[in-house]
């Protein structure tokens, strides 16, 4: 995972725009890209700090709380496709995705077994 520049850098870089240099010559001279200078001097300006911003972290799922509820209620009930608890979902006012429906099912330990039914579906040459 990539890194944020040291401080001492952008600290450097800011100065030496705020002394008169333009943004391209402090990039070229420090080996940095000019959007990198402008973006630290446009939060200088804003904050009054070059620190970094806050990297990664956990994101919480969208299938929590009250729609996390119902979901577990849904599964429950019968059979299901993750495309149909999607719209399901998506008619209760619940934006999400079909990923996010896989993860919470398998988080769930629930899947599609074949059953012994499904079976007789095949042609002759796969019956033992």
């Amino acid at each position: 995972m990539a890194r944020p520049y040291s401080v001492d850098l952008r600290e450097l870089a800011v100065a030496r725009v705020e002394a008169g240099e333009t943004i391209r010559e402090v990039a070229e001279a420090l080996c940095i890209s000019p959007s990198c200078v402008a973006k630290w001097t446009k939060r200088k300006r804003e904050t009054g700090s070059v620190l970094p911003g806050k990297m990664g972290g956990h994101r919480k799922r969208t299938l929590a709380g009250e729609s996390a509820v119902w979901l577990e209620r849904r599964l429950s009930d019968g059979p299901f496709t993750l495309k149909g608890l999607v719209e399901e979902l998506g008619e209760r006012g619940v934006t999400t995705g079909v990923r996010a429906v896989w993860v919470f099912v398998h988080d769930h330990k629930l899947s599609f077994k074949k059953n012994r039914a499904r079976q007789r579906a095949d042609p002759p040459r796969h019956r033992p």
